[in-house]
């Protein structure tokens, strides 16, 4: 690890190591666990690290060692139904209970001083805000790494399901804790079949063949488009930020699929009054554990250190740091988003990306959207390799893909916040998506996505224009000298997200497709946010 991650600090102490121990859930189904620690004389703080992707590589080595390196107690623990662990395996349902067991054990064992912190990314934050449901009093400080808070939002979008997270976390669920060579096998089977899975009429129960048999959670979740639906109750831990007051550190990247929850914890907490602070780095989801990894660790470890261990020194000056694309440099800030005046763009006829407002709402331009030949995803906020920054030039030349340019800048463009789409949008078949996103196009023409996001039109009236705000995320990028502003349009982004018939019929048992035509009115705008004087410090 040293060898792969420069810059990770000197060890303060071996480590020893628990394997194997068994800790009673409240129904008694045992939860195996691993306990690493200081071979040092003292009272250490314990970390808690639950998760259902088993204790081996690379929680062994990331959470238990380094973290027990530092001054530690590490309690790596599988979530009920992996890892060896009792029970079944339920997406969400049990982490409450099962969090409260832990705590209760970890009360019996001599070497408990009392003082609690938690840390982990993905999944293994959703365990994080499970267990501050009901804080127990020694819980002194959470740090959430790419954190999950809200299971239907990783798997759906405006009621479009996000088919490629589906299928990537079904097989994480589903092998990574049963060690590294079946989660790598069952990884390159779903890349070899992955076609075969996201093309097959009906959807449903078509991942099958790429992950080795039916996963029962996956079959619901994938089934169960509509946040309201009482199956989706309680999985959202969303409400505890608003009441917690557990010191917690929120970790994410630009293009983390997490990311938009993570600034939305931030948000609640700091309504809350509770103590937070905020890193955004030029990551994707997996990339901040990998290239990200000794900013992360650095950034939880001076937080756990300064809330379990009385030590602030390697606290930062400010609550917010987020990475600048385009200029390739740290920002440090007071607060998110920093005050920002929201300025639109505007489509014209010409293809130009203009700050003239229309004179007044027309048809612009029309693309046709054939889910038969489904617009393709290309980088962005993924869960595969191909996630993040990437070159548009394929995508852009597609019939089905409408850009609009800016002249390029005079003077640089600063954008910092959160950025939308308003969207005045007509169809032939009253049912669409609309995937808009923001590029930065360099002086050789080299467009690279910064942002995106992707919402769904349901009318009757399918000739008169809907309309439709997208969230398209939130970014901290400058647009250079030289360079150009382009707002992309299309019909999807597959298999990122599945394709919309445009019939109405559910995307995951539609057997027959139908081809849209969709026309953008001359009303529509990007909104991007211009942060005002004074309000962002370099």
């Amino acid at each position: 690890m040293r060898a792969t991650w420069r810059g990770l600090p000197a060890k303060r102490h071996d480590v020893g190591w628990e394997p194997g121990l068994s800790v009673p859930a409240a129904d008694g189904s045992p939860l195996i666990t691993d306990h690493y620690f200081p071979r040092a004389e003292g009272d250490f703080p314990t970390l808690l690290v639950r998760s259902p992707y088993g204790r081996g590589l690379p929680w062994s080595p990331m959470y238990g060692l380094l973290f027990a390196e530092q001054g530690f107690h590490v309690v790596l623990q599988s979530c009920r139904g992996t890892g060896g662990s009792g029970g079944e395996f339920d997406l969400w349902r049990n982490e409450v209970a099962d969090g409260r067991a832990t705590v209760s054990w970890l009360r019996e064992q001599s070497w408990f001083n009392g003082t609690l912190g938690t840390v982990g990314p993905s999944y293994l934050g959703y365990v994080q805000w499970a267990l501050a449901v009901d804080p127990p009093p020694e819980l002194k400080a959470m740090a959430v790494q790419v954190g999950l808070h809200d299971p239907y939002a990783l798997f759906h979008a405006d009621g479009a399901l996000r088919l490629e997270n589906a299928l990537v976390v079904g097989a994480g669920m589903t092998y990574q804790h049963q060690g590294m060579a079946p989660f790598v096998r069952a990884t390159l089977r779903l890349q070899r079949r992955l076609r075969e899975v996201i093309t097959a009429k009906p959807l449903r129960g078509a991942y099958a063949s790429a992950l080795g048999g039916e996963v029962p959670w996956l079959d619901d979740v994938m089934s169960h488009p509509d946040a309201e639906d009482a199956y989706w109750d309680g999985a959202s831990t969303a409400s505890v930020a608003e009441r917690l007051s557990v010191p917690t550190s929120l970790i994410t990247g630009w293009h983390d699929v997490l990311g938009d929850q993570t600034f939305e914890q931030y948000r609640r907490l700091r309504e809350a009054g509770c103590e937070t602070a905020l890193l955004v780095g030029p990551w994707t989801h997996t990339s901040a554990l990998q290239r990200g990894w000794p900013e992360v660790f650095a950034e939880s470890l001076a937080w756990l250190r300064a809330h379990l261990c009385d030590d602030p020194t390697d606290l930062r000056p400010t609550r917010v740091r987020v990475h600048v694309g385009g200029e390739d440099d740290w920002r440090d800030l007071d607060d998110w988003p920093p005050a920002a005046a929201v300025s639109p763009w505007f489509p014209t006829p010409q293809g130009h990306l203009t700050q003239q407002a229309p004179a007044e709402s027309a048809p612009l331009t029309s693309f046709r959207y054939d889910p038969d030949d489904p617009t393709p995803s290309l980088g962005g906020p993924l869960l595969s390799r191909t996630a993040g920054p990437r070159d548009n030039g394929t995508l852009e030349i597609r019939d089905d893909v409408l850009t609009f340019t800016s002249p390029p800048l005079t003077a640089p463009v600063d954008i910092l916040g959160p950025i939308s789409a308003r969207l005045s949008i007509s169809t032939d078949t009253g049912h669409a998506d609309v995937f808009t996103r923001l590029c930065d196009v360099d002086p050789q023409g080299r467009s690279v996505n910064v942002c995106d996001g992707l919402g769904r039109l349901r009318t009757a009236e399918q000739a008169a224009p809907s309309h439709l705000t997208v969230p398209m995320s939130s970014t901290a990028h400058r647009f250079a000298v030289g360079h150009r502003i382009r707002w992309q349009i299309s019909g999807g982004a597959h298999p990122r997200y599945a394709r919309n018939p445009g019939n109405g019929q559910s995307p995951v048992d539609a057997t027959t497709f139908t081809p849209v035509r969709i026309t953008l009115h001359t009303d529509s705008a990007l909104m991007l946010a211009t942060p005002t004087h004074g309000s962002a410090e370099a």
